[in-house]
């Protein structure tokens, strides 16, 4: 498996300390090509580290696949120009379902994401919006706001690689009726963070996600929101602010949307009745 963490000589400079040299932490960004039975689909720039995970979160997410079943096998093989014979742990060979129908080569991107974009590869505006097989409107989910006020907490607490280099974004499911965190994950992309949650929800066949809150711990883009809703998650609660696609996306599906989660506070953008206790 390819590296976390990488060590990298830095230059430090302090107005009152002066300048040193020392050896600082940095988390690694690589890129991944997703396959599916040996073709090219997607390459996206993640953290290496549960890349199966990812990789299942992704189709999801542009609606490959719906369920558990869907998405039978994934193997790691070599790289491009290495003859298969070395294994680079950058590509990543999917097997799909047999009634799954692979993705159409018209209706694919360009299939280059940075990390910090995972629709900016889209060939149009209408390919922007993907259709959940779920209906997130209809879960009944509820949360109590006491909580909520801890998950951004809590999935600090869990954050081992951020502890180190200071460099990755976070995502967790919640259970909204225990409390229970359930799953987290870090990447150097917020988006491929969420697609690991998603992907884990994958593999363990536990979709449609009824009665769960997606934390994540920036901010609320559009294309978080629509990956929560492919994979009918009800909730999703950010410690930074919503965009205003984010928020007419919410509201249009049904999703619970809150937004500058901090403290003992928050705004609720879309469906504020799944909060309970609120004052």
């Amino acid at each position: 498996m390819g590296r976390i963490t990488a060590r990298r000589a830095v230059t430090t400079i302090s107005l009152d300390d002066g300048v040193r040299r020392r050896t600082d932490t940095l988390a690694v960004e690589e890129p991944l090509e997703i396959r599916i039975g040996g073709v090219p689909l997607a390459v996206t720039m993640r953290t290496p580290g549960h890349d199966v995970e990812l990789a299942a979160g992704f189709l999801l997410s542009e609606g490959v696949i719906a369920r558990g079943p869907d998405f039978r096998a994934a193997i790691h093989c070599g790289g491009p120009g290495t003859g298969g014979v070395e294994n680079t742990y950058n590509v990543l060979d999917v097997t799909l379902g047999p009634d799954v129908e692979p993705p159409s080569p018209d209706l694919a991107r360009s299939f280059y994401t940075t990390s910090s974009c995972g629709v900016c590869g889209k060939a149009s505006i209408d390919a922007v919006t993907t259709v959940s097989t779920y209906d997130v409107a209809e879960d009944p989910a509820t949360v109590d706001a006491e909580d909520l006020v801890t998950f951004p907490d809590r999935l600090r607490e869990v954050q081992a690689v951020f502890d180190k280099t200071g460099g990755l974004h976070a995502a967790a499911l919640f259970d909204t009726a225990t409390g229970e965190l359930l799953v987290a994950r870090e990447d150097v992309g917020r988006h491929n963070a969420v697609d690991k949650v998603l992907g884990w929800a994958v593999l363990n066949d536990r979709l449609p996600l009824r009665g769960v809150l997606l934390q994540v711990s920036g901010r609320a883009s559009f294309e978080l929101v629509q990956k929560a809703t492919m994979a009918g998650v009800p909730m999703l609660a950010a410690v930074s602010a919503p965009s205003s696609l984010a928020v007419e996306l919410a509201e249009s599906s049904g999703m619970t949307l809150v937004g500058f989660l901090r403290g003992r506070s928050m705004n609720v953008y879309a469906r504020a009745d799944r909060i309970r206790r609120l004052a």
